[in-house]
C-alpha cells in the first residue's frame, strides 16, 4: 500500500469512526459529550440540524488555529464536512435508546470511536481537523496530547452547557475518557514522522 494511499485511508476512517461515534453517544441519550452539549446548544439556538452544526463549529473553530500556527490540510476539509455528514445520516434514522444497559454500551463505543478515529486521522498526516489542530498546536507547545484534548474538551463542555446543550452524568466520561483513548491508540498508527 503507498504511504499517500495509507494516509487518506487513514483520514476517511478515520472521521467516519468519529462520526459513527458521537452519533451513539447522540443516541444513548443520556446526555452528550464536550463537544455534543456544545453542538446540541449551538443546533438549537440556531435551529439547524446536529451534523450542521458540526459543520460550521469546525469552520468557525479554524480561526482559533491562527495563534497556534496550524497550517490545514486536505484532511482538515475532510474532517470538516465528514463528521457532520456521518451524524446526519445516522442519528435521524435511529431511536433513542430508552434501555439504559443500552445506552451505557453506546456511550462506551462512543468514546472509544472518537479517541480511536481521531488518533487514527491525526497520525495520518494530511491535516488535522478543527478542533484536533487545536490540539496538536497545544502538544507542540509543550503539552501532553492527551492533556491537550483533555483541556479542549472541557471548554467544550462549559460552554455547550451555557449555550443550553443537553448534560448528563456521563459527559464527564467524555471528558476524562477520549484523551487516554488517542494517547494508546496514536503510536500505533502515526505517521506524522515518516512522511
Amino acid at each position: 500500500m503507498s504511504t499517500k494511499f495509507r494516509q487518506l485511508l487513514q483520514v476517511l476512517s478515520g472521521t467516519s469512526l468519529i462520526g459513527i461515534g458521537i452519533s451513539l453517544n447522540y443516541l444513548a441519550n443520556l446526555g452528550l459529550g464536550p463537544w455534543g452539549v456544545f453542538h446540541d446548544g449551538l443546533s438549537k439556538t440556531l435551529n439547524i440540524t446536529y451534523g450542521r452544526t458540526i459543520i460550521i463549529t469546525g469552520i468557525a473553530v479554524m480561526l482559533l488555529w491562527i495563534p497556534l500556527k496550524q497550517k490545514p490540510g486536505i484532511g482538515t476539509i475532510i474532517d470538516i464536512f465528514l463528521v457532520g455528514t456521518v451524524a446526519d445520516l445516522i442519528i435521524p434514522n435511529f431511536p433513542l435508546s430508552e434501555n439504559i444497559f443500552v445506552s451505557l454500551l453506546l456511550i462506551f463505543c462512543g468514546i472509544i470511536l472518537i479517541g480511536a478515529g481521531t488518533a487514527i486521522y491525526v497520525g495520518g498526516n494530511l491535516g488535522v481537523g478543527p478542533r484536533d489542530g487545536i490540539m496538536v498546536g497545544l502538544e507542540d507547545k509543550g503539552l501532553k496530547i492527551g492533556t491537550a484534548r483533555n483541556i479542549i474538551e472541557l471548554l467544550a463542555f462549559l460552554i455547550g452547557w451555557l449555550l443550553g446543550g443537553l448534560v448528563g452524568y456521563v459527559t464527564i466520561l467524555f471528558v476524562i475518557g477520549i484523551g487516554p483513548v488517542v494517547q494508546k491508540v496514536l503510536p500505533y498508527v502515526d505517521m506524522r514522522n515518516n512522511v
